[in-house]
C-alpha cells in the first residue's frame, strides 16, 4: 500500500434499538437478507416464522403451534404458549427431577425467559441479530447470534455460553411442519452409531397421550423400528402413525467433518437440512408429533410436526438424568458438556432450498468448494449445489 493511502476500515452499521413486531402472538425481532427473512421471539428466543426463497417460492418450513394466537390458561408454560420453529435449550429436556438445588423449567431458562436485544448489524452482505440472556438458576450468560448472508439460503445460528460451570445437557429444538399427506416428507441423516426409542413412557393414556413405539427398543436403521403392535415402522416417512406421539434418539458418528439431518419433500420440491459439529452436539432426538396428545392446549390438533433436535443429552430427560450415570453415557456417548467457566460455542446451520424434479431421499451432503458451497445428493442421482460456509460450525464467521 502506497504511503499516504491508508485504507479506512468499513465499520458495520448496528442498530442499538430495534422495534419488535408481534408475529402470531409473539413480540419478535425481524431480520432480512437476500432471499431469507427470519423472526426471533423475545420470549424463549424462538426462530420462526422463517421464509426461504422469499422473492420466489416463499417456503416456510418451520412449525408454529396452532394455538399461537389463542388465549390460554395462565398455567400454560411460556415455552408451550409460544411453541414454534427452533430454539436453544439449556438444560435440554423436561427437567422433572431437581439437580441438587437446581430446578429448571422445561428446556431451561433459554427457552422460557425473555431475551435482551443487543444489536442488529448489517455489513458486507450480512445481517446479524444479537440477543443475550443472563441465566439465574445457574448463573451464566448466553449470547445468541442469528446471521443471514446474501445469496445463502441458510440460517447461521450461534450460541456462545460463558461464565457457566458444571455439567449441562443442551441443544437445539427445531420443528418442521409437514404437508398433511401421509409420507410427504423423507427423513435421512449422516451415519449414526446407535439408535433407541425413548426408554420411559413418553405418553400416558390416562392423561390423554398415546405412543406407538415400545419403550427402549433399539434399532440400526430409521427404516425399521419395532412398534408396540408388533409391526415395523419406517421412521423415514412422515407424517405417519396418526394419533400418536413418539420419540427416538440416534447418536451421530463423530468421524465426519459435519453431521447432518435432512428432510426432502419430493412433491413440494424442496429440501430442509441442518448441519452440526458432532463433537459438540452428539445426538439427534426425533419427536414425531401427529395428534397423539388430547389434553390442552394440544387437543389432538398438533399434527404432522417433526422435531429434529440436535443435542448433547440423555434423550429428553433433562439435567439430573443426563449429568448422573445413565445407560447412554455408559456406552461411551456423552450426555452433557462439562463447563469450566470458559466460553463454549454451539453452532448450527439450517438450510432450505428448492430441488429439481425427481429429487428424493437425501443420500449425502458434502462440501463442494471448501468455505463456499455444499452439494446435496439424492438416492435418485439428482443433486443441488448450495452456497454455504460450512466452516461456520468450527467457529468461523458466517
Amino acid at each position: 500500500m502506497a504511503a499516504g493511502k491508508a485504507r479506512t476500515k468499513k465499520v458495520p452499521r448496528a442498530k442499538r434499538v430495534a422495534p419488535k413486531v408481534k408475529v402470531l402472538g409473539q413480540p419478535s425481532w425481524k431480520i432480512t437478507c437476500g432471499d431469507v427473512e427470519a423472526h426471533v421471539s423475545e420470549a424463549g428466543g424462538m426462530l420462526a416464522p422463517v421464509t426461504f426463497d422469499r422473492r420466489g417460492r416463499k417456503i416456510r418450513p418451520f412449525s408454529i403451534a396452532p394455538w399461537a394466537t389463542e388465549k390460554l390458561d395462565r398455567s400454560t408454560p411460556l415455552i408451550i404458549a409460544g411453541l414454534r420453529g427452533d430454539f436453544f435449550c439449556m438444560p435440554f429436556g423436561g427437567n422433572d427431577a431437581a439437580f441438587g438445588r437446581e430446578r429448571h423449567p422445561i428446556h431451561g431458562e433459554t427457552a422460557n425467559a425473555n431475551w435482551k436485544f443487543e444489536s442488529i448489524t448489517r455489513a458486507k452482505g450480512e445481517c446479524t441479530l444479537h440477543l443475550s440472556l443472563h441465566t439465574k438458576i445457574r448463573t451464566g450468560r448466553v449470547d445468541k447470534t442469528i446471521t443471514l448472508r446474501d445469496g445463502h439460503p441458510a440460517i447461521y445460528s450461534r450460541h456462545l455460553v460463558s461464565n457457566l460451570r458444571g455439567p449441562m445437557p443442551l441443544g437445539h429444538h427445531a420443528m418442521l411442519k409437514f404437508p398433511e399427506e401421509p409420507g410427504s416428507g423423507i427423513v435421512s441423516t449422516s451415519p449414526f452409531v446407535y439408535g433407541q426409542v425413548f426408554p420411559g413412557a413418553f405418553e400416558n393414556p390416562e392423561q390423554g397421550g398415546y405412543q406407538s413405539l415400545p419403550p427402549g427398543a433399539q434399532f440400526e436403521s430409521l427404516e425399521a423400528v419395532p412398534m408396540i403392535s408388533g409391526e415395523v415402522a419406517d421412521l423415514t416417512r412422515f407424517p405417519a402413525r396418526k394419533g400418536f406421539e413418539d420419540l427416538v434418539m440416534v447418536v451421530s458418528s463423530p468421524e465426519v467433518p459435519f453431521a447432518w439431518t435432512a428432510v426432502s419433500f419430493p412433491k413440494q420440491r424442496y429440501v430442509w437440512f441442518a448441519l452440526k459439529d458432532p463433537k459438540v452436539l452428539r445426538e439427534t432426538v426425533f419427536w414425531f408429533s401427529n395428534g397423539g396428545r388430547h389434553f390442552a392446549p394440544w387437543n389432538g390438533r398438533h399434527t404432522a410436526v417433526l422435531g429434529l433436535e440436535e443435542i448433547t443429552g440423555n434423550f429428553h430427560y433433562g439435567l439430573a438424568e443426563s449429568a448422573q450415570p445413565n445407560p447412554i453415557a455408559a456406552q461411551g456417548f456423552p450426555t452433557f458438556i462439562d463447563f469450566t467457566g470458559m466460553p463454549v460455542e454451539v453452532n448450527t446451520i439450517m438450510v432450505c432450498v428448492p430441488t429439481p424434479a425427481g429429487f428424493d431421499r437425501v443420500a449425502s451432503i458434502e462440501e463442494a468448494e471448501p468455505g463456499k458451497s455444499v452439494v446435496v445428493r439424492s438416492d435418485s442421482g439428482k443433486s443441488v449445489q448450495v452456497p454455504l460456509h460450512a466452516e461456520f460450525l468450527n467457529g468461523q464467521s458466517a
